[in-house]
């Protein structure tokens, strides 16, 4: 990944020892009501360990995008229950969910759903600044990990000003600001054109890998699956196949460490 090789970094992660695992234990979701109930979960275990990446695969309808906003606690489950660092996210408040997915979950989407009026920098920063930390220490983060994913002199561009895979680098920067654990991506690459997708997916994984986060990926492409540690198959609202991934990994750079900024700065009290 020629951007991030020759960039400087501002450091490794200072994250301590990571515990947290996600996992689904005989997750169904269903819509509707009787007699008119749709069936998007039929009892689905998985389990996301630190560090790891899934990739989700699936035909539409199969259920892989409900999975992924059941785990991210976007979506309760009908039955059964979704775990993350021991906790059931569904028995959760609705504010709690919020908080969790703002400090421990990132998310990137098709279209980077960044807002068209804030330049670069500050739809970076948006995690950071709605949860309380300094507007000049959220925007010097957002800096260093624009820079990091290759886009250093472009922090004042508006999304309509950048390019497609641009874009999505900045929603990248904006998942992984606020250090989460967990980061979440759907069809990241579905609206790029093949190069520019290889491109986004290769600073997503290693990104994702320099910050230890664990990382979830629904697609349909096995392209985008083989950037993955294991790929998970699915079918009918259920998981039918399992399977690790063949390729080896290539190390990630160091990316910017929260630990760079001093803590007495991090949050506006």
């Amino acid at each position: 990944m020629r951007h991030l090789a020759r960039k400087h970094q501002p450091g490794a992660m200072t994250h301590s020892a990571r515990n947290d695992t996600l996992s689904a234990h005989d997750v169904t979701k269903t819509y509707g009501r009787p007699p008119a109930l749709t069936s998007a979960l039929a009892g689905v275990n998985l389990t996301i360990r630190p560090g790891e990446s899934v990739a989700i695969m699936g035909p539409s309808g199969s259920g892989k995008t409900t999975l992924l906003h059941c785990l991210a606690g976007v979506l309760p489950p009908t039955t059964g229950h979704v775990l993350w660092a021991g906790k059931d996210v569904g028995a959760m408040s609705d504010g709690d969910r919020t908080r969790l997915r703002r400090s421990d979950f990132g998310f990137v989407f098709q279209s980077g759903q960044l807002l068209p009026e804030l330049p670069a920098e500050e739809n970076t920063a948006l995690p950071m600044l709605l949860s309380g930390h300094a507007r000049a220490i959220s925007l010097q983060r957002a800096r260093q990990w624009l820079g990091y994913l290759g886009l250093a002199g472009m922090e004042h561009r508006r999304p309509g000003e950048l390019s497609g895979g641009q874009a999505q680098r900045v929603a990248i920067a904006r998942a992984l600001i606020a250090a989460p654990k967990v980061l979440f991506a759907d069809e990241p690459t579905g609206a790029l054109d093949q190069g520019t997708g290889h491109e986004v997916l290769q600073t997503l994984t290693h990104a994702a890998r320099a910050t230890g986060a664990a990382l979830v990926v629904v697609t349909h492409d096995p392209a985008v699956a083989a950037w993955c540690s294991r790929t998970v198959h699915m079918r009918d609202g259920r998981i039918v196949e399992s399977a690790p991934a063949t390729s080896g990994e290539v190390p990630a750079p160091a990316a910017p460490a929260a630990g760079s900024i001093a803590p007495s700065q991090e949050v506006a009290q």
